[in-house]
């Protein structure tokens, strides 16, 4: 059960999102270590958001009023995020902790990565369903369903580090313009992911 969750999670892995493309981003400016702090940090919520789903605290997010809440609190993380490193690319600082001159440690990274991944807890209801359906599909035990979200989560650990390994290789071969290129299409992307979520 659990290798089948983990190939249900690499399925999912591939729609790249905005923390993926963070980890990416990381990695090309700080290498492979710092960015495993932040894969570490998105696992660790993932982690947390497949447990409140099992658990049932899906059906409390799923309100109507909560739901939009939650909709404005993930436009604006990643909003703010965006538009910070946008500028930051130009030397501009609107918000120093988020400038990407500030990216130099392990704590700092881990903390960014779970602010982004708390950005989006609508997660939570996407996890229920997927519970529900292999529930009725499969006719799953409770010790199963568990099973079931650790192969799940184990395929985020394990495709986001292969992003920071990635990431880390542009780092090694690629010139610094390259990556302030990379780096204004980091903001430009979540710019678009912020919109995307307060009208999907």
């Amino acid at each position: 059960m659990i290798f089948k969750g983990f190939k249900f999670g690499m399925l999912l892995q591939f729609a790249v999102g905005p923390v993926c493309i963070f980890i990416f981003q990381i990695a090309s400016l700080r290498g492979f270590g710092v960015a495993a702090t932040g894969v570490l940090g998105v696992t660790t919520i993932d982690g947390l958001y497949i447990l409140a789903a099992i658990i049932g605290l899906a059906s409390i997010i799923d309100r109507r009023n909560t739901k939009i809440v939650l909709k404005i609190f993930g436009f604006s993380v990643l909003f703010i995020f965006g538009i910070s490193i946008i500028l930051s690319v130009f030397s501009i600082n609107l918000l120093p902790s988020l400038s990407l001159q500030n990216i130099s440690n392990s704590s700092n990274v881990f903390f960014r990565a779970i602010i982004l991944t708390v950005s989006n807890p609508l997660t939570i209801i996407f996890w229920a369903g997927v519970f529900s359906a292999k529930i009725a599909e499969e006719s799953m035990t409770r010790r199963d369903i568990y099973a079931f979200g650790f192969g799940a989560l184990l395929s985020t650990m394990f495709f986001l580090t292969l992003i920071a390994l990635a990431g880390s290789f542009i780092k090694t071969f690629f010139s610094s313009y390259v990556i302030q290129i990379l780096n204004l299409t980091v903001g430009i992307l979540l710019l678009y992911f912020s919109i995307r979520m307060i009208f999907k």
